[in-house]
């Protein structure tokens, strides 16, 4: 399910995945469908990890990146979940044949 609101999608950002919505910052953007393949692929993230369990990986990645980079930026491309649905937003066919977990692919090869 997609919502649009420009409040609940953080500054800086055009979308943002709570399992099970899809936040978007305009009406607009409903169209963009690299933008809304990659919130799927972070919706696919979130349910086979049982949701809760995702927000927690998610920060402690983001945590460690960021000790790591001393940048927010570079610290949030290099969370496996981004890396994965950043590689593969353009294929629009990817979640049909995604195998199982495939975000520990980008654990820790070639960060960004």
């Amino acid at each position: 399910m997609i919502i649009v609101s420009k409040y609940l999608v953080p500054k800086g950002y055009t979308g943002m995945t709570v399992f099970p919505f899809i936040f978007l910052k305009s009406k607009g953007l409903k169209q963009h469908k690299t933008l809304i393949n990659h919130e799927k692929i972070h919706l696919r993230q979130q349910l086979e990890m049982l949701i809760l369990p995702f927000y927690v990986w998610y920060g402690m990645e983001f945590l460690i990146n960021l000790i790591k980079h001393k940048n927010g930026f570079l610290a949030y491309k290099n969370i496996s979940f981004e890396r994965e649905a950043y590689c593969n937003d353009a294929n629009l066919d990817y979640l049909k044949s995604r195998p199982f977990m495939r975000f520990l692919k980008y654990l820790s090869k070639h960060e960004i």
